[in-house]
Order: structure tokens, then C-alpha cells, then sequence
């Protein structure tokens, strides 16, 4: 048997299940690793994707989308291939995708990461012989900081504004981080905020289980409670007319991208919080060598420096090239490899 994925114009195809991976244009069935835009795209006849996640999908495409979700774990046939979705630690109902065809097992990550959070199921390694693996920060620079440790920082932050008397604002994607920034967050500080483009997902992951505390549109807060208000809003936000009701604020941009020194700079905010849902450099190699496979293709990233890397170590290592992007990091400017780390 060849490979069992391909690279296809529509996207990864699994040739012996006759379906596509997060497909880029749209296919007769695509079996979705998560909602965000640049993996979950309009227009395919069909969509599979994991039970906690169908929620968020049909927010994010339409209601009238075919939409089928399947429990973690649940096998089924498609083809000469068995499927199972299993957790992949990134947002709500993410997933990795396990193939088996004759013996052979593959497994596309779609992202992930490793340090699990509140808001979604803890990454799962599956074994397998061939593992396809994103490799957004897969250099060695990006190293993350426990989660809680950055969950106090923000919320010192929100404090000492609020204490000022100025509204604090976060910039973060609306689907994933927001709820990620929302369940670490300490609300006997003030009212939380969210943008119309956030509190939806917000529904979303509360329907689906997920424990976030009590959020607001600006219109349903005083004026004068919104000195003290923290503010979750999507990068687009910034500099636009709805940000004048906050005043004289304080802003800050929650991105994996904060690590760079530059990246702050052309963000123009006061604060940068290191926080990603992606895996760092250490997290993509420890899932790696947990799924024991002997060849590893790299994706969206770094693909060159991990292939590298990769090899080696004694791996059979190679790319595919994809159309994925980094929206769920929503960075306008990409971040120069040779760029150092804050103090």
C-alpha cells in the first residue's frame, strides 16, 4: 500500500478512506479536527468532527450544515479504513485523527497541545507508525510558562487597573483562547466584558459543559463599572470605533507570539501574555516520541528546522505543504525566527 495520506489540491486525502482532512476547498466529506477557520472551511457535502466540538462547528459554518459527531474514541468504517477521533488538547471538541488500513496506522494531529487547561479535553497520544504533526512554534525558542503562572499575571494586571480605575482589555481569538483567558480569570475583581463576536462561543462551550464565569455585552455595564471591567475582545477589535466607550484604558494581546520582542511592538498594546494553544518546542517533541511512530510529517510551521531536527534523531522525517494558517494566533505580522525572547 502507498501512502495512506496525500497532499490534494482540496487537501490531506486518505486515499483508502476516500475522505479529506480539514480539506481547504470543499470535498464530498471532510473529517473537521476543529472549528477554527483555517481548518473548518464552508461548502463540503459532509462534516465529521468530535462530539464535544459539534456545537462550536455549526456556530462557526451554518445550522443547516451536515454536521455528524462521533464520541472520543468511537471507531468507525469508511471505506477500507477504521476512524477514530481522540483528544488533541487544542480548543473545545479538537481532535486527532487515527486511520488503520491493513495493519497500518496513521494519525493526523491537526494542533494540538500538551499542557491541558479547563476548557477542553487533555491531549491523548495515540501510537502509530506515521504521525502528521503541526509544528506552528516548533522551534527551539518557544518554551511556555505553566498556565497558571500566566492566569496570575493577567489577573495582578486586571487588579492594579481596576484599583486605577481603568478598564483592562485583553485582544485574543475569539474561539479558544478567549474561554482559555475566561476560566482562569478571578471575577471578585469586576465585571468581564466580551465582544459580540466572543460571547457566542462563549454559549457554545457553556453548552457543551465547560464552567466559565459570568460574562456580559458592554451595553448590559454602566459606564462607570467599566473602570474596573476587563474586556475580552478579537483583534480586529483594536483601534476601531467600539473600543472609544472604554476610555482611557489599559490593553494587552494574549498570543504565543508575545514570547518575541517584536511582536508586542507591532501589536502597540501596554502588556503582551505569553499564552498559546499550541504545543512549544519541548511539548511537540514529548507528543511526538509518545506515539512511537517511525516517520513523522511536519505541517503549517517551522516544517523545515522540526524535519531537521527530526532526522536527526533518527526519524524518517519529511512535509507536506497545506494551506493552514495561523488564525487561531491571529498575529498581522509574522515573527522573525531570529527574534529573542523578552527578559
Amino acid at each position: 500500500m502507498g501512502d495512506m495520506v496525500v497532499v490534494r489540491k482540496e487537501g490531506l486525502y486518505c486515499v483508502p478512506g476516500d475522505f479529506y482532512i480539514d480539506p481547504w476547498r470543499p470535498v464530498e466529506r471532510a473529517v473537521i479536527t476543529h472549528a477554527h477557520g483555517d481548518h473548518a472551511r464552508h461548502g463540503s457535502a459532509h462534516y465529521l468532527t468530535a462530539a464535544p466540538g459539534v456545537g462550536v462547528l455549526r456556530t462557526r459554518l451554518s445550522e443547516d450544515a451536515s454536521i455528524e459527531g462521533i464520541a472520543y474514541g468511537e471507531k468507525i468504517r469508511h471505506k477500507d479504513v477504521t476512524l477514530s477521533l481522540h483528544p488533541a488538547g487544542h480548543v473545545l471538541g479538537s481532535s486527532q485523527v487515527r486511520m488503520e488500513c491493513g495493519g497500518e496506522v496513521w494519525v493526523a494531529s491537526g494542533d494540538y497541545k500538551v499542557e491541558a487547561d479547563k476548557t477542553c479535553a487533555p491531549f491523548e497520544p495515540v501510537c502509530c507508525h506515521t504521525f502528521i504533526t503541526e509544528s506552528t512554534f516548533g522551534l527551539p525558542i518557544y518554551r511556555w510558562e505553566p498556565e497558571q503562572d500566566i492566569f496570575d499575571d493577567i489577573n495582578r494586571w486586571w487588579r492594579k487597573n481596576a484599583d486605577e480605575g481603568r478598564c483592562s482589555v485583553i485582544f485574543a481569538y475569539a474561539f479558544g483562547k478567549a474561554q482559555r483567558i475566561l476560566s482562569g480569570l478571578d471575577p471578585a475583581t469586576g465585571p468581564i466584558v466580551c465582544h459580540g463576536a466572543v460571547e457566542p462561543l462563549n454559549r457554545a462551550y457553556r453548552a457543551a459543559g465547560v464552567a466559565l464565569p459570568p460574562t456580559s455585552m458592554v451595553t448590559d455595564v454602566e459606564k462607570a463599572a467599566l473602570r474596573r471591567a476587563l474586556v475580552i475582545a478579537p483583534p480586529s477589535a483594536a483601534g476601531s470605533p467600539w473600543m472609544k466607550r472604554f476610555g482611557d484604558c489599559s490593553d494587552a494581546f494574549a498570543s504565543g507570539w508575545m514570547l518575541l520582542r517584536g511582536a508586542r511592538r507591532r501589536r502597540s498594546v501596554d502588556r503582551g501574555f505569553v499564552l498559546s494553544d499550541h504545543a512549544d518546542w519541548p511539548g511537540l517533541m514529548t507528543a511526538i516520541r509518545a506515539t512511537e511512530a517511525e516517520r513523522v510529517i511536519v505541517t503549517h510551521g517551522s516544517i523545515p528546522v522540526m524535519v531537521r531536527w527530526l532526522c536527526q534523531q533518527g526519524l524518517s522525517a519529511a512535509g507536506f505543504e497545506t494551506e493552514y494558517g495561523d488564525e487561531d494566533e491571529a498575529v498581522t505580522a509574522a515573527p522573525l525566527a531570529g527574534e529573542a525572547a523578552d527578559a
